[in-house]
C-alpha cells in the first residue's frame, strides 16, 4: 500500500529541453494531468544541443537538475531526445527526485509493438549515441533499427520556414533515404520533428510516424500515479517558464507548441 505524502505530491515538475521543442511533451502532459504545478526551461542559450558534445550535454543536464532541486521539485521531465540520449545514463542517480527521459521510457512500449523494420530521425547527438538502437534492441532483439541524423530540422521548425524549398528539400532527402528500408514505423526521435509532418505526409503517410511524446505522457502518468506522487487536489495549479536567453524568440515560436500564459524569465545557469 502507497503511503501517500500531501506536501510531496503538491511540489512541482520540472520540464526542460534546448528550446522550444519540448514544449510538444509538456501540452500533451498538461492534457492528461492539468492539475500538476509545474515548470519548464528552454536552454536557448545553447541551442541546437544536436551539434554539442556529449561533455557540454552534460554539464547542461546538471545545471538544469540543479535548478529544478533548488525549486524543489517532485520530478524532472527530460523533454529532449538528446538529453535523454547523452546525459540520462550519466545523471540519472544523482538526484533523489525522479527523472523522466523520453526515449528510455517510450522505447520498451514501442518494441512491444507489431513491427519488424523501424527507421528514427533525430539530431546528430542522439544517432551518434545509439541509444534508440540499444533500448529497442534490449525488448526486441530481432528489430531492424535504421538511424539517420537529420542537422537542421530543429532550426526549421525553430524558424518557422516550413514551406522554403531548402527546407522541403532537405526533408525530403532524408526521408528518401529512409524510405529505401522499407520500415513499418520511423520514429520521430525529437520533439521538434512531429512538427514537420504535415511536410512529411505529403510524400508518405502520416501513420508511418511515430512521435513518442504520446507514449512518453501516458507512462509519466502511471508512473507518478504507482509512486503515490499525482497531486490529488484539482486547486488551480501555477506553471512557471524559463529561458537561458532570447525570451522575446520563445514566445513568438512557443507558439507552435503551447500558448504561455506569460513571458518566461531569464534564469542563466
Amino acid at each position: 500500500m502507497i503511503t501517500v505524502n500531501h506536501n510531496l505530491n503538491n511540489r512541482p515538475i520540472g520540464f526542460f529541453d534546448s528550446g522550444v521543442g519540448g514544449l510538444s511533451v509538456y501540452s500533451k502532459f498538461r492534457k492528461i494531468l492539468p492539475f500538476e504545478n509545474t515548470f519548464y526551461y528552454g536552454d536557448l542559450i545553447h541551442l541546437p544541443y544536436g551539434n554539442k558534445t556529449k561533455e557540454e550535454l552534460i554539464n547542461y543536464a546538471r545545471n538544469i537538475l540543479n535548478f529544478y532541486k533548488e525549486k524543489d521539485v517532485k520530478a524532472v521531465v527530460i523533454a529532449c531526445n538528446t538529453s535523454s540520449a547523452q546525459a540520462y545514463d550519466i545523471i540519472k542517480n544523482e538526484y533523489e527526485f525522479k527523472i523522466y527521459p523520453i526515449i528510455q521510457s517510450s522505447a520498451k512500449v514501442i518494441a512491444s509493438q507489431n513491427i519488424n523494420r523501424i527507421g528514427i530521425f533525430a539530431t546528430e547527438a542522439t544517432v551518434k549515441s545509439k541509444v534508440y538502437t540499444r533500448e529497442l534492441h534490449q525488448y526486441n532483439k530481432n528489430l531492424f533499427v535504421k538511424e539517420i541524423a537529420c542537422p537542421n530540422w530543429v532550426n526549421i521548425v525553430e524558424s518557422g520556414k516550413f514551406q522554403d524549398k531548402t527546407a522541403f528539400d532537405d526533408i525530403n532527402r532524408h526521408l528518401e533515404e529512409m524510405l529505401e528500408i522499407k520500415p513499418d514505423k520511423i520514429i520521430l526521435g525529437c520533439t521538434h520533428y512531429p512538427y514537420l509532418i504535415p511536410i512529411l505526409s505529403k510524400i508518405v503517410s502520416h501513420n508511418i510516424f511515430i512521435d513518442p511524446a504520446d507514449i512518453f505522457v501516458e507512462y509519466i502518468k502511471q508512473d507518478l500515479a504507482a509512486s503515490g506522487l499525482l497531486k490529488e487536489d484539482n486547486v488551480q495549479p501555477f506553471e512557471d517558464f524559463f529561458v537561458s536567453a532570447n525570451p522575446e524568440s520563445f514566445m513568438e515560436h512557443a507558439a507552435i507548441f503551447y500558448k504561455l500564459n506569460h513571458s518566461p524569465k531569464i534564469c542563466i545557469l
